[in-house]
């Protein structure tokens, strides 16, 4: 066997793509080919989308958005709450025909509940992904001109769970630099922060339907 065929065996035997395996042994075939050798970046894009000032201020319209919705699935969620403990203090004082009545209630306001949480979350993952993918162009356009004249020839996003990267020292990650580079080519004023609280800080449409009592 080879040693280009042992190095592609060896490289897929550890689920490395083709293309990431020809490019690790085209990097490192020649140490008197240091002049030319590629050099790879890492970012985490989404993050980095995020952290932008203009990211924050989209996700904190968007967290604003969907703030009614939220409020909504709380009194729903307390509801379905506070019918269950009323069915659990009742006990035995109920006849088994009024048990029976308020479990069937306690049953459609869960699937109430359900179903409103499901269509929440949906929405919600559909609007932050239109806001990812709209600045995302922009963030591409960025990430051309930084890798250019920083000299990379390759990124990779580690975001991504299909990226194979198994390592990659510090000094490689450039989701930082990235960032800095997008906010001075489209300034926008940082987003309020949100208000104080735990539903403050989470998202329309997370939280957690009342179990089966």
């Amino acid at each position: 066997m080879s040693g280009n065929t042992r190095f592609m065996a060896l490289a897929l035997s550890l689920g490395l793509t083709a293309s990431t395996a020809a490019l690790a042994q085209s990097t490192g075939a020649s140490a008197g080919n240091a002049a030319t050798a590629t050099k790879v970046g890492i970012v985490a894009i989404q993050e980095a989308i995020a952290s932008t000032n203009e990211g924050k201020k989209e996700f904190s319209a968007l967290q604003a958005r969907f703030a009614p919705k939220q409020s909504e699935l709380k009194v729903l969620n307390d509801e379905v709450e506070n019918l269950k403990k009323q069915i659990q203090a009742q006990g035995d004082k109920l006849s088994e025909e009024a048990r029976a009545t308020q479990i069937r209630a306690l049953e459609t306001k869960q699937k109430s509940l359900q179903r409103s949480y499901e269509d929440a979350q949906a929405e919600y993952q559909q609007a932050a992904q239109e806001v990812l993918n709209r600045l995302g162009e922009k963030m591409l356009g960025v990430l051309e001109k930084y890798a250019a004249a920083n000299g990379y020839t390759v990124v990779l996003d580690v975001s991504n769970p299909q990226t194979p990267i198994l390592w990659a020292s510090t000094s490689t990650n450039i989701t930082k630099p990235l960032i800095d580079a997008y906010n001075a080519q489209s300034p926008a004023a940082p987003a309020a922060k949100p208000a104080s609280g735990a539903a403050a800080n989470k998202p329309a449409g997370t939280a957690t339907p009342a179990k089966q009592p």
